[in-house]
């Protein structure tokens, strides 16, 4: 099954984002080494198109002798995710502690002069015991992919790394990885534009897996790998959740308190007002407006956000995005975790925050409503005479009703002053 496959290959390639110290050390670059948390996109490919099939989220750290791999890989429709834990020697990248977590098995590793461990079916309850020869030179499988970031990539470069990767069906459990092929390449990112990438092919004889790697050149960051297991096809894309170009600080704690911890409230009323009466005879017709306060219906959200100096900044950059054709910067979950609703509770459009602290907050929402307006519209022209003589021309009308339907959204900034105001506020949106 597709989503089987990712279990040895996808985990395994998709950490493509560091790289180790082999034998012949000489070949990596280890200050590219940087501890943090990433975020990859799983797609499988079928019949030309995409499918999104899950998320894999990698945390990397380092120890004064080690380097710490902690990964999930959470997959749409399956209820356990996978997790997984790689622990290696900081300066040889030889592999120490290995363990592996799912629904189908559990995997525990020990390395030294030998390998020992357990191997749990969870399918079939049966265990395994592994005991077998440790001492030459190898990587985990889970930490070989990164090699590839700290090699020194180049067009027309190729290498061998060995990985050890344990499977009940195996003869041997060490392999070859080769890097068969380096070229340039770019990437494009809806957010920081185009990257100029080497193109890392990859490829396994003994299972004849097949992976393409895009690893930026100035960075080192990988921002896409496409795997070929099985005749099957898998992407895995960095789609830049840590991106974000806001540089004001955020203090969650504190603008918790803003919506939480006050005693002031926010009361008002949300409508949209039609257009007025106005006469638009050099265009042979003329609106006039039936319900001029066309007020949210109930049950109509109304979003209150604390107007931090952050929230503002992150305005702005979206705002500049925007007229550059760019995709917004999505709102980080600390921001989005401060954001409180309430819900228009009657049919005059009413609402009502609570709780409340002093400072600026702003508010937000959007309705659908019934546009409903009488249009007179020109159906013709009469002559007027005099015994006659022409005296002048009139316009003949007919008035037509009309009911269409019709949104508004409404957003404005207000500012409670002190510890137990009420605020009243209209939201109103005028609609032409």
């Amino acid at each position: 099954m597709l989503v089987q496959s990712i279990r040895p290959f996808a985990l395994l390639l998709a950490l493509s984002l560091f790289a180790n110290r082999s034998e012949a050390q000489s070949k990596f670059d280890t200050k590219l080494l940087t501890p943090g948390k990433y975020n990859l996109t799983c797609f499988a490919i079928r019949d030309g198109g995409e499918t999104e099939i899950g998320n894999f989220s990698l945390g990397i750290k380092t120890s004064a002798d080690q380097l710490l791999l902690d990964a999930s890989m959470v997959i749409l429709g399956v209820n356990e995710p996978w997790l997984d834990t790689a622990v290696s020697d900081l300066q040889t990248f030889k592999p120490v502690y290995r363990a592996s977590h799912s629904g189908n098995k559990d995997l525990v590793l020990h390395f030294g002069n030998e390998v020992t461990g357990i191997y749990l079916d969870k399918k079939t309850g049966k265990q395994q015991q592994i005991k077998e020869n440790g001492s030459q030179y190898f990587v985990d499988s889970y930490t070989y992919p990164y090699l590839l970031a700290l090699l020194p990539l180049a067009s027309g470069y190729t290498t061998q790394i060995p990985v050890y990767e344990y499977k009940p069906e195996n003869k041997h459990n060490v392999k070859q990885a080769e890097v068969e092929q380096v070229k340039s390449n770019t990437f494009v990112s809806k957010y920081t534009g185009t990257h100029p990438v080497w193109e890392v092919t990859v490829v396994e004889p003994a299972t004849n897996e097949r992976s393409v790697t895009y690893i930026d050149k100035d960075t080192r960051r990988i921002w896409q790998i496409d795997i070929y297991s099985n005749g099957q096809q898998l992407k895995l894309v960095d789609l830049e959740r840590d991106y974000n170009p806001v540089k004001a600080s955020f203090d969650k704690v504190a603008t918790m308190k803003m919506i939480k911890n006050g005693n002031s409230l926010i009361v008002g009323e949300v409508f949209a007002r039609d257009f007025d009466t106005q006469d638009h005879s050099i265009l042979g017709k003329m609106k006039v407006n039936a319900n001029p306060k066309q007020f949210a219906p109930k049950g109509t959200r109304i979003v209150l956000i604390p107007y931090t100096a952050y929230y503002q900044e992150w305005l702005k950059v979206n705002q500049a995005a925007r007229k550059k054709g760019n995709s917004p910067v999505p709102l980080p979950d600390d921001v989005a975790d401060c954001i409180k609703t309430t819900d228009v509770y009657d049919d005059k459009g009413h609402f009502e925050f609570v709780n409340l602290m002093p400072g600026e907050y702003m508010l937000y929402t959007q309705f659908d409503f019934d546009h409903t307006y009488t249009q007179a519209e020109v159906v013709g022209y009469t002559d007027h005479y005099l015994n006659g003589v022409f005296q002048n021309t009139t316009t003949d009308y007919v008035n037509r009703s009309y009911r269409v339907d019709a949104g508004a959204a409404v957003q404005k900034v207000v500012k409670i002053e002190k510890a137990g105001d009420k605020l009243e506020v209209k939201l109103k949106k005028t609609h032409n």
